[in-house]
């Protein structure tokens, strides 16, 4: 008698509905035995086994119509009475098989088909996902990875079924946006209409398949209460930027790729007052501020196929010291061009908050000072923080790493700091040059500095005890408290 195969066990971690497009998609993310990272699983729940096998067939029927090919050769507004024109085909098809459907359902089963047809498919599943932070194809014979805001990386049960449609999908993501990808240009960086970031490559650069990879744009933004709460950052720490940014000093927040260092910018424009002038220059639009605030966001723009019409991030930097602006909000500094101007703005008066690829305070000074960058060390001084952002590779937990003041020598010295061990922010040491600071432009003695910290500390908690945590309802709570008209319950 032989030994029945005992079935791996599993272990259901978290679940939770999706709409898209009136089609109900049910997530699970459920963790197996024998498997060491959890699965992503996707299921539509409004439309049964029954009904996907008619709509299989329709899809095939429909294919059979229509010249795919013109899809490919279209431009965007011939795609669009495209588009039209086979919404019709295939309603007309739905109605065949489904004669006494209502209008709602035939017209959930044809965004059903136009996506697994004319769209990106099971993907545009995926781009629904609130939780999801990016979205990552390998090559057809892989399943698609996604990362998880909870639950780190993950293996999703959707597969896309050939290599070709893969590059399919990556021609007509550049195709939106003006870009293409070929042979001859197998590398593409773009932009979904959502604002989501988009690489693609194509075999053979990328040996085992053509690849895109989708880093979602946030469209529920992180605020200060939601890095709270997650343990991203802590009350004091919290309150001590909060306390610099209040006082207009300039902020600098490093960390390395994923580490959310575009978070913590977003944050920090929480704490903009109302009656101050904003300009924000990226590359590709990820911050969302409080809608209360006088706010001008701007994108850098790639040159066209003839290398013409681009606008870099310098010229956006420096047009934006004619804009009268209070606060400058800058995606990420790459180039010294760019960190002279930053720093310029800085002795002149300005605020200036921008990110930059480091892993700690001492290497921030570093990559400013030495080349390519090469900054005048004494220069560094108009920068008053520089917040460091980390990502636990084995926990996938994003924290404030540390906290420092750079002094007028341009050194930087740790403030706050995280013990890894206790997950926890520790002051180290007493802050000397942003006090000082603080003390000289404010009048304010460090005991009444200290006690503004302590009163921030105490809005904080009252914001996370009453879950005010969406960016427009942190944008009005801190409005009312820079008016005095914050009263708290």
């Amino acid at each position: 008698m032989t030994e029945e195969k005992q079935k791996p066990k599993e272990d259901l971690i978290d679940k939770y509905s999706i709409n898209v497009n009136n089609i109900i998609v049910e997530i699970s993310i459920i963790a197996y035995e024998d498997k060491p990272v959890a699965q992503y699983a996707a299921s539509i729940t409004n439309i049964s086994d029954t009904t996907k096998l008619i709509l299989e067939k329709i899809r095939q029927e429909f294919v059979t119509k229509v010249d795919m090919t013109e899809i490919e050769r279209s431009e965007d507004k011939e795609l669009t009475d495209i588009k039209s024109r086979f919404q019709h085909e295939i309603r007309n098809l739905i109605n065949k098989y489904f004669p006494k459907t209502d209008r709602k359902t035939v017209d959930m089963l044809v965004n059903y088909l136009i996506e697994e047809n004319l769209g990106l498919g099971k993907i545009e599943i995926l781009l629904m996902d609130p939780q999801l932070e990016e979205i990552v194809i390998n090559n057809h014979s892989e399943p698609v990875w996604v990362y998880h805001r909870k639950h780190g990386w993950l293996e999703t049960n959707i597969k896309i079924i050939t290599e070709a449609r893969i590059r399919h999908y990556a021609t007509m993501i550049g195709r939106d946006v003006g870009k293409e990808i070929t042979t001859l240009k197998p590398l593409m960086d773009a932009h979904l209409m959502t604002g989501d970031r988009v690489n693609a490559t194509l075999m053979p650069i990328s040996s085992k398949g053509n690849t895109i990879t989708i880093r979602k744009f946030a469209a529920d933004p992180w605020t200060i209460t939601k890095f709270i709460k997650a343990g991203t950052t802590s009350l004091e720490a919290a309150a001590f930027i909060w306390l610099a940014m209040q006082n207009e000093l300039s902020i600098l927040v490093a960390g390395g790729t994923g580490s959310g260092k575009t978070s913590m910018l977003n944050v920090l424009g929480n704490f903009f007052p109302p009656n101050q002038r904003i300009i924000s220059i990226e590359d590709t639009r990820e911050l969302t501020l409080p809608s209360n605030l006088h706010w001008v966001p701007m994108e850098t723009r790639l040159p066209n196929p003839e290398g013409k019409g681009g606008i870099e991030m310098l010229d956006l930097l420096v047009n934006s010291l004619r804009m009268r602006p209070d606060r400058i909000l800058v995606g990420e500094i790459r180039r010294k061009e760019e960190a002279q101007v930053l720093m310029e703005a800085m002795h002149t008066g300005h605020s200036v908050y921008a990110t930059i690829h480091a892993n700690n305070a001492e290497e921030v000074v570093m990559r400013l000072t030495n080349p390519p960058i090469d900054i005048p060390k004494p220069m560094l001084a108009s920068l008053s923080l520089i917040l460091v952002q980390n990502r636990n590779r084995r926990t996938g937990k994003r924290r404030t790493l540390q906290i420092a003041e750079v002094n007028a020598s341009g050194d930087s010295r740790v403030i706050m700091k995280l013990n890894v061990q206790k997950d926890v922010i520790e002051k180290i040491t007493e802050s000397e040059t942003m006090m000082e600071t603080l003390e000289l432009y404010t009048g304010f003695t460090r005991d009444e500095l200290e006690f503004e910290i302590e009163q921030k500390v105490k809005i904080l908690q009252w914001m996370v005890k009453n879950n005010i945590e969406e960016v427009n309802e942190v944008g009005e709570t801190l409005a009312k408290y820079y008016l005095g008209r914050l009263k708290l319950e």
